[in-house]
C-alpha cells in the first residue's frame, strides 16, 4: 500500500471488502492487491464481479466454505502420512461444501452465466467423502468403520461389563474389609479401597495406596485375569483404528492435485463473489473502462459516508480538459470531492464496481495524491515543507498517465508567494500531460483557469441565503470562499467583520460584507458570554518575618508544644533561626517557633527579679555559680541539660 492510497483512504476499503472475504488466501489477495495496469485483465476483473453480483441476486449467498486449516491438513497428511479423525472430519466438510456449492454453480448455468461453469473444475471426490462420513463420527472412528473394528469393540464393551461385575461382586463379598464401597481406577486397573490392615485377607494384586497410607487399592485376582485379554482387544481396537485413518489419509494423498485444485477453485470463488458482496452492500456500478484520459462520474458517493445523507457528485473530464481547479468555502466538501474521484478511480482499477449511478473511468499507471497538513517534527518539517516536499516528489512521478489530486496547493505560507507556486505547479502538470484535481482560495489561480483552455474551474455550491454548504459540484464556475459569510454565521460581530473586510478589501470594503440586520444585531446583543475559569491566586496574609515572632516569646513563657499539645516553659528564647529551647516535664526539647503558642505569659507567672535558674538549672550549676560569684574557681565548666 502506497501512501497516496493510505491518504485517500482505501486502505479503509479494504478493510471492509476483506470482512466479505472467507478464505485467508482471498484476504491475502485483497490486502496486497494494486492497480490492474493491464487492459484485457481488468476487463475480466470488472465481468468477474458483474457475474458474481449477478449471481447472488438470483441464487442468493453461495456456500463458500472458508478453507480453514485444509491447506496445513495437506501438509500434514503429505508429511506424516495419517490424519487424526478431526483433520478427517475437516476434510470432509470441505467437500460436502464442494458439493454443495457444485449444485448452485449448475442452478446457475441456467442463466448461461460464465463464472457459473467453474463448477467443472470443482470435485467433491465422492469417494472420499463417503469413506470419511462412514468411518469417522463425532471426532472419532465409529464404531461401524469396518466389520472388525466393530466385533472388537463388542468384545471390549462385553469384557468391561464382566470386569465390573466382578468387582462388584468382590465388593459385596469383602464388605468388612474396605475403607469403602466404591471402585476407582488407578494406574489403568479397577481397583477397591481396601483398609489397610485387612488388605492380607483379600485376594488381589496391590495397586496403589493412599496419601496417608491408611488405604490400599487392589485390583481382586478375579478382575486382573481378565486384564491381559482387555489389553490384547486394546491393541487390535487401536491397529484397526490406525489402518483407517491410514487409508483414508492415503486416499486423500491419492487425490492431492484434485484436492489443490479446488482449493484454488474454491479461493478463486471467494475473491470474485467478495466483491460482488461489497458491491450490494454500497450499491455498486460496473464501471465501463476507457484508455483514453477520460473520467465521468454521474451521482459518485464516497463509499464511506452514509449513502442517504451523501450528496451526489457528478464530475467529467478528459478529451481536451486536463485539469479541474475547484474552489469554494470550508466546509464545503472540496476534500471529499478530490477523494471520491480518487477512490471512484482506484476502486474500478481492482475490479470493484464503484458506487455511481453511471461511470467511465480511465485507466492511470499511479495515483499522486497531497491531501492533509504533512506536519513532521521528527522530520523538522512544517506544514508548507512537507507540503512543498511531497508536491516535488509528485511532479518527479507524474507522467501522461498518472491521475494527481492536490488539496489547497499553496497554502501555509506567505499568500502571494504560496500563490505563484501554486501556479507553477499547475503549469509543470500540463506539461507532463497528466490529469489533476486541485482546490485552492486564491482568486488569481481561479482567474488562470478561466484563461488556460486545458483547465476548467468548477465550485462547491454553497446557499448564502441560509448561510450552508450544499455539497455540490459545479463544473465550469469559480466559487468564492465565503469566509466573511461563514463567519457571521458562527458569531463573528459586525464590528470585527468591518475590520477584516477593510483589511482584505481595502475601500470597496462594503461589497463584500454580509448583510447585517437589526435581528442579527439583538441576537448578538441576547448572546450569553463563554464561561472562563479564571486563575484563583494565593490570598496575601498580613506577614511579618520569623525573627519578630520567635522574638515575642520569653524566657519563662508557659506554652503550648504543637502537634502534642504539651505545656512547656521557655528556658532559652529564639536563636537567629528562630529555634527556642523548651522545659517539658521530664525533658528539654529545641524547637521551631512555628510549632509553639503562647499559654501565658511570663509576666503573668513571675516577679519581675525572678531568677529563673531555680528551675532551669541542677543544684550543682547553680552552688558553682555562687562560687564563681565571689571568688576564681579553676578548671570548671557548667553543662546544661
Amino acid at each position: 500500500m502506497n501512501q497516496s492510497e493510505h491518504i485517500i483512504e482505501f486502505d479503509k476499503i479494504k478493510e471492509l471488502w476483506k470482512s466479505h472475504a472467507l478464505t485467508e488466501a482471498a484476504k491475502a489477495k485483497i490486502e496486497s492487491i494494486t492497480p490492474c495496469l493491464n487492459e484485457l485483465e481488468l476487463r475480466v476483473l470488472q465481468r468477474q464481479t458483474s457475474e458474481a453480483k449477478q449471481i447472488i441476486e438470483k441464487f442468493g449467498t453461495p456456500p463458500l466454505p472458508s478453507l480453514t486449516d485444509i491447506p496445513n491438513i495437506m501438509d500434514t497428511a503429505e508429511k506424516e502420512g495419517c490424519l487424526t479423525p478431526i483433520q478427517l472430519e475437516t476434510m470432509e466438510t470441505m467437500l460436502s461444501a464442494v458439493k454443495r456449492l457444485k449444485d448452485y454453480l449448475n442452478r446457475c448455468k441456467n442463466y448461461d452465466i460464465s463464472l457459473a461453469y467453474y463448477e467443472e473444475n470443482l470435485d467433491s471426490c465422492d469417494d472420499i467423502r463417503d469413506a470419511i462420513h462412514h468411518q469417522i463420527r463425532n471426532e472419532k472412528v465409529d464404531d461401524y468403520a469396518t466389520s472388525l473394528l466393530s466385533s472388537i469393540r463388542k468384545e471390549l464393551a462385553a469384557l468391561d461389563t464382566k470386569i465390573r461385575e466382578k468387582a462388584e461382586q468382590f465388593i459385596r463379598a469383602n464388605k468388612n474389609y474396605l475403607a469403602e464401597s466404591f471402585t476407582t481406577i488407578r494406574n489403568g486397573y479397577i481397583c477397591i479401597p481396601v483398609k489397610k490392615e485387612h488388605h492380607h485377607k483379600v485376594n488381589g494384586v496391590v495397586m496403589d495406596k493412599s496419601s496417608s497410607g491408611n488405604t490400599i487399592f487392589v485390583t481382586p485376582s478375579s478382575v486382573y485375569k481378565h486384564y491381559e485379554t482387555l489389553q490384547m482387544l486394546r491393541i487390535d481396537e487401536e491397529n484397526e483404528e490406525m489402518r483407517i485413518r491410514y487409508t483414508l489419509t492415503s486416499m486423500i494423498l491419492d487425490a492431492a492435485s484434485i484436492l489443490t485444485s479446488n482449493i484454488a477453485t474454491l479461493e478463486m470463488l471467494d475473491f470474485a463473489f467478495s466483491k460482488a458482496k461489497f458491491s450490494l452492500e454500497y450499491n455498486g456500478t460496473e464501471p465501463l473502462i476507457n484508455t483514453k484520459r477520460r473520467i465521468h462520474l454521474l451521482d459518485a458517493r464516497h463509499p464511506l459516508m452514509d449513502k442517504n445523507i451523501c450528496v451526489p457528485l457528478c464530475f467529467d473530464i478528459g478529451n481536451d480538459i486536463k485539469g479541474i481547479i475547484i474552489t469554494g468555502p470550508n466546509t464545503g466538501g472540496k476534500t471529499v470531492t478530490l477523494k471520491t474521484v480518487a477512490l471512484c478511480c482506484i476502486m474500478a482499477q481492482c475490479g470493484l464496481q464503484v458506487p455511481c449511478k453511471e461511470a467511465n473511468v480511465c485507466m492511470n499507471a499511479n495515483y499522486l495524491c497531497d491531501i492533509g497538513d504533512g506536519q513532521n517534527l521528527s522530520e523538522n518539517l512544517s506544514t508548507f515543507s512537507a507540503h512543498l516536499k511531497n508536491i516535488l516528489q509528485i511532479l518527479d512521478s507524474a507522467g501522461s498517465e498518472s491521475l494527481v489530486i492536490m488539496d489547497e496547493l499553496g497554502s501555509g505560507t506567505d499568500p502571494t508567494e504560496g500563490m505563484g507556486i501554486a501556479i507553477a505547479v499547475i503549469e509543470e502538470l500540463k506539461k507532463k500531460n497528466a490529469l489533476f484535481l486541485i482546490t485552492t482560495h486564491y482568486p488569481e489561480i481561479k482567474q488562470y483557469a478561466k484563461e488556460e483552455t486545458s483547465i476548467l474551474n468548477a465550485r462547491m455550491d454553497f446557499d448564502k441565503e441560509n448561510l450552508k454548504p450544499l455539497y455540490k459540484l459545479i463544473i465550469g464556475e469559480s466559487g468564492e470562499s465565503c469566509a466573511f459569510s461563514i463567519a457571521k454565521r458562527l458569531g463573528m460581530s459586525e464590528s470585527m467583520l468591518q475590520r477584516a473586510a477593510m483589511a482584505a478589501y481595502g475601500e470597496n470594503y462594503h461589497k463584500h460584507l454580509p448583510s447585517f440586520d437589526s435581528e442579527n444585531q439583538e441576537n448578538m446583543k441576547k448572546k450569553k458570554s463563554v464561561y472562563v475559569p479564571s486563575i484563583q491566586k494565593e490570598k496575601k496574609k498580613e506577614t511579618f518575618s520569623f525573627q519578630k515572632r520567635a522574638s515575642t516569646f520569653h524566657l519563662g513563657d508557659s506554652v503550648m508544644v504543637y502537634p502534642d499539645k504539651k505545656i512547656g516553659i521557655v528556658c532559652e528564647t529564639a536563636n537567629e533561626k528562630g529555634f527556642l529551647r523548651i522545659q517539658l516535664k521530664d525533658k528539654k526539647i529545641r524547637i521551631n517557633h512555628k510549632r509553639i503558642k503562647l499559654h501565658v505569659a511570663a509576666t503573668e507567672l513571675y516577679p519581675d527579679d525572678y531568677d529563673f535558674s531555680i528551675i532551669f538549672d541542677t543544684v550543682e550549676n547553680r552552688k558553682l555559680r555562687h562560687q564563681m560569684e565571689r571568688k576564681y574557681v579553676e578548671d570548671v565548666l557548667t553543662e546544661e541539660e
